[in-house]
């Protein structure tokens, strides 16, 4: 193929010359308006759709700050501590770096929660969607091994219990549990073998593979096109010059808009960092400013409160739980036998996996299916495409009834995560049978409530109101 370098007026400034001088090398501009610049995005996005930016930027600081944390955090079981401490203490603006990182982290959660409620609200995992939420899925089960692999580094009492109780429950797994443990671990109590595998994964492993799932679920939008409050494709509504007439390009409009969206985050995100970093013992728990001590366990262990709603479902699944869950499963078989529309050989094949469910829960205890239920609790999100019959997107179109459903969906997960913080009693762990229930509940009968009741019209067009 011949080179060709456009040719410019000898006047042209500087900084013109040098971008197609790059051009014609390397497609600087064509992603850029690919991407952001030319890219049309529906005219109608509210508020929800600023979490997607915000994402990114805290990614951006998650990673600035992690690397200057690294330059003085030492991997020891001996050291680490101590050198948190200096960084603290010792290097200067070192305590601003170390709390941005944690308090990012934190922020992180909160942002991807808003971000994924907005998508369950607006219908953004529908067809031709689907590949984005799966990459978007994969982002989230990253971010939380980062966010475990992470926590241990500080070497604290919470750190380190929390790793040794986390990392023990897949000890639980039959046969390989115990030494899936060790192997983990890489001894057999969470030692420094521990601390230099989960830092390596933590500022390596993980940050590579998260790197490449949110370039994959831009690039997987960007194909087919951003989804909006009302649920309807507007690139079926297109003008003269090829363009959708319900969209809008990105830049400047949306980029006024995110960069608004981005000022009020950095200022309650400083807010607390300067104000509330440990923000009352949930961003930072009280027992992490203590050194690990392997002889001393504290009174109540606890993952960080992004991880306790899933932890929830974990100790809300006792030997009792055991017989609502086995009446669960013969339940949901006879649903998928008498109204599903599956194949004779499918509902076959679905009774037979639930009678094996049912016997095998005879001869597992409960830990096992407690680890079960907590890792089902967040790989059952990938399947929304598929448990969502609704003939529409949007909440807005949706029976009225449909809203109670997702009210009922988000006080549940809200109340696990709660109780998750809490210790463990006889009504806590009852209530957090019920929202447990409630929580998968909520999934698996999709395919019923999601396609009954009477939907609203969907217009042609989006519901746009200029301001």
């Amino acid at each position: 193929m011949a080179f060709h370098e456009k040719k410019l007026p000898a006047n042209a400034p500087m900084a013109d010359k040098a971008l197609n001088w790059v051009d014609s090398r390397f497609p600087l501009t064509k992603l850029w308006n690919d991407q952001w610049g030319q890219y049309y995005a529906p005219k109608n996005f509210n508020w929800f759709y600023i979490f997607g930016s915000l994402a990114m930027l805290v990614l951006v600081m998650q990673i600035v700050t992690g690397i200057f944390l690294v330059m003085h955090y030492k991997p020891d079981a001996n050291l680490a501590f101590a050198s948190v401490e200096y960084i603290m203490r010792d290097v200067p603006w070192g305590w601003l770096v170390r709390y941005m990182h944690s308090t990012g982290a934190s922020a992180f959660f909160i942002i991807i929660y808003l971000h994924m409620t907005r998508a369950l609200l607006y219908g953004s995992y529908r067809k031709p969607r689907e590949l984005i939420w799966l990459f978007g899925v994969a982002i989230f089960l990253c971010l939380m091994g980062e966010a475990f692999m992470g926590y241990l580094l500080p070497w604290g009492q919470m750190s380190y219990w929390g790793a040794q109780v986390i990392v023990n429950l897949f000890g639980a797994i039959p046969f390989i549990g115990p030494d899936l443990s060790l192997w983990i671990r890489g001894d057999y109590v969470v030692s420094d073998a521990t601390l230099n595998r989960f830092f390596a994964f933590h500022v390596i492993a993980i940050p590579l593979v998260l790197l490449g799932l949110v370039v994959s679920h831009l690039i997987a939008l960007h194909e087919v096109g951003s989804n909006n409050p009302d649920g309807i494709e507007v690139k079926d509504t297109l003008g003269p010059d090829g363009h959708p007439l319900d969209a809008i390009p990105s830049h400047p409009y949306y980029s006024v808009h995110d960069l608004f969206g981005v000022v009020i985050f950095l200022t309650i995100f400083s807010a607390v960092i300067f104000f509330a970093p440990e923000m009352g013992g949930y961003f930072l728990e009280y027992n992490n400013f203590l050194p690990a001590d392997s002889l001393k366990t504290p009174a109540h262990i606890a993952p960080v409160w992004y991880f306790t709603p899933f932890y929830s479902v974990l100790r809300a699944t006792t030997s009792q739980f055991m017989y609502a869950l086995m009446a669960g499963v013969a339940g949901y078989v006879a649903l998928l036998i008498l109204k599903s529309k599956f194949s004779g050989m499918a509902k076959l094949a679905a009774a037979v996996i639930g009678l094996v469910a049912i016997a095998s829960m005879f001869v597992l205890d409960a830990k096992f299916f407690g680890v079960v239920l907590m890792g089902a609790s967040v790989m059952i999100l990938a399947g929304m495409p598929w448990l969502d019959h609704s003939e529409v997107r949007s909440i807005r179109y949706r029976p009225t009834w449909h809203k109670y459903v997702y009210v009922l969906f988000g006080v549940s997960f809200l109340v696990l995560g709660y109780l998750g913080i809490l210790p463990p009693t006889d009504g806590r762990t009852f209530v957090a049978q019920i929202c447990t229930v409630i929580y998968f509940g909520f999934f698996l009968l999709m395919p019923w409530w999601s396609a009954a009741g009477k939907f609203k019209p969907v217009p042609k067009r989006v519901t746009f109101h200029p301001h």
